[in-house]
């Protein structure tokens, strides 16, 4: 695979291999350093800007997510996002969406994280690339539950109308079943 470390990359979509989606100064703009799986890439747009192009590739708005978010956890400030519950896409920001040091941390790539000095967090990835991020363990941590309960509350629903829809089609089956037994017993 080609080496992208310093390319910068104008179309990109958040993919299952997308780890975190960092704010970066360059020059006076703000740009988004994007840590993948096995790969770098630096974006001229900002985080948030990745995030919300991301949830309408995926055919939602960012605030249609946000909205959803709410509806289903009751969660309305650092709200966790859905940005593709078919391929388990889930970040969540490490402040408000509106500030400009604000980080997105995939949820399924983290796999370890622990409080290190100066009230910071180190993050373990998947791929076991370790980052320190500013924020405190304790408010990492809360971001990962309230995205676990995100993840947890849409998946059961998904389930849930899964169910009923196997259920609906099997009662019409069995109704189907047993008009044809009577014609044929008549």
């Amino acid at each position: 695979m080609k080496d992208r470390k310093s390319q910068i990359i104008e179309e990109y979509e958040i993919n299952p291999n997308t780890m975190m989606i960092m704010p970066i100064e360059y020059g006076s703009k703000v740009y988004a350093r994007i840590y993948e799986l096995e790969d770098e890439i630096l974006s001229p747009f900002k985080p948030i800007d990745i995030i919300k192009k991301s949830c309408r590739f995926f055919g939602a708005s960012y605030e249609g997510r946000k909205e959803g978010t709410r509806q289903l956890t009751g969660i309305t400030h650092k709200s966790p996002i859905t940005i593709d519950p078919t391929n388990l896409i889930y970040f969540f920001p490490t402040a408000s969406a509106s500030n400009s040091s604000c980080i997105w941390i995939s949820y399924e790539n983290v796999h370890h994280y622990e409080p290190v000095d100066g009230g910071m967090t180190e993050v373990i990835f998947k791929n076991r690339q370790a980052h320190i991020i500013p924020v405190s363990h304790n408010i990492f941590q809360n971001q990962i539950l309230r995205t676990a309960l995100l993840k947890t509350t849409l998946n059961s629903r998904i389930e849930e109308s899964e169910r009923k829809a196997i259920y609906f089609f099997k009662r019409k089956k069995e109704e189907r079943m047993s008009e044809h037994l009577k014609m044929f017993h008549k």
